[in-house]
């Protein structure tokens, strides 16, 4: 089989008629943490997997685990081991479909690397100083590693190497989206249009998950609850949950509330809106709102915590997806660098 027909065999499994295609990256990083708990965190899992998931239905979805990028903080190679597993795991349990999204390591698609260098070629060095990491840690006093500069450049080659159309981001992560554009729209004028495809941004709704001291759940500040946390440790987290201490007859505001906005989340919208009214009358206190949102997170966690633990306990069995999620991810990879490599006359 040529290959055309590698390519068109890689595209068949995924790719359904006139569906626009959807790339995500995930970041294996963070501290070393318990395999039994995961790397992940509350925080993470509504504000972008469960987010990212229902992309499904709209788009063809490709979501790779960027662990290349993750050399630029991540030193501790058993660290970056088991965070990878960690987040390969954490999301099949939570619902992705490896036999209708790809899911791949970066690492295993060595293509990325050569795109990067022709976009390289196209981008002046000016636009990489602008970037937010960068800058960052200039304004820190840091000394960046040259990873940390040419971030942009390798996260441009992961979306451009798959053809992708849409970029799911945070307002946070939109400079990384037009740097991609600019720099594809660069090669195309230079070499014709369709050389390659420009992603347009999609700019996410994902909501604000507040940790237990109501700012951002976020592992720098300490506040987070591991997604995959035993119920006694679960309950024990919500329960430190602040609140304020207005008593138990007074009526309280749900709204602010972290305990109360969790809690949306989690629950359907009668459940909510009889937690509001409930506050709101009075007789009825954080205490008892923060046991309602323990047994939310517990009814709904506890089946993905299961599958999770089944899946981590099989490293062979994760490797063997990816691998396969590589295969294919490959084959659409070589298809582009091939257009491209005729395009700019090597090869």
């Amino acid at each position: 089989m040529g290959d055309d027909g590698v390519v068109q065999q890689g595209l068949t499994a995924m790719t359904t008629a006139q569906r626009p295609v959807s790339l995500t990256g995930i970041k294996p990083t963070g501290a070393k943490s318990s395999i039994e708990h995961g790397a992940v965190h509350l925080g993470n899992y509504f504000g972008a997997i469960r987010p990212a998931l229902r992309l499904t239905e709209r788009y063809d979805t490709i979501y790779f685990v960027a662990d290349y990028h993750a050399l630029t903080t991540q030193r501790d190679p058993s660290t970056l081991r088991q965070n990878i597993y960690d987040v390969a795991a954490t999301w099949l349990a939570c619902g992705l479909d490896p036999a209708r999204t790809l899911l791949f390591r970066q690492s295993s698609v060595p293509e990325v690397f050569e795109l990067a260098w022709v976009l390289a070629c196209f981008v002046a060095t000016g636009q990489l100083e602008r970037g937010h990491a960068f800058k960052d840690a200039l304004a820190e006093g840091d000394a960046p590693n040259a990873g940390i500069f040419n971030y942009p450049l390798l996260m441009a080659a992961d979306i451009l190497l798959y053809d992708t159309q849409v970029v799911p981001v945070g307002a946070d992560q939109k400079q990384h989206v037009e740097v991609t554009r600019d720099v594809a729209l660069r090669i195309n004028h230079h070499y014709g249009d369709g050389t390659l495809v420009v992603p347009d941004v999609l700019l996410t709704d994902a909501p604000l998950v507040l940790g237990d001291d109501g700012r951002k759940m976020s592992k720098s500040y300490g506040n987070t609850i591991p997604l995959f946390a035993p119920p006694k440790a679960l309950r024990e987290s919500v329960m430190k949950f602040k609140s304020d201490s207005a008593p138990l007859q007074a009526p309280k505001e749900p709204k602010g509330s972290s305990v109360f906005e969790l809690y949306e989340l989690i629950a359907d919208q009668a459940a909510a809106a009889e937690m509001a009214r409930k506050l709101r009358q009075g007789g009825y206190g954080w205490g008892h709102a923060k046991q309602e949102l323990a047994a939310a997170l517990e009814a709904q966690l506890s089946p993905l915590r299961e599958r999770y633990l089944e899946l981590r306990s099989d490293e062979a069995a994760i490797d063997a997806i990816l691998a396969t999620g590589a295969d294919r991810a490959r084959a659409i990879a070589r298809r582009t660098l091939n257009r491209v490599r005729g395009a700019i006359g090597i090869g």
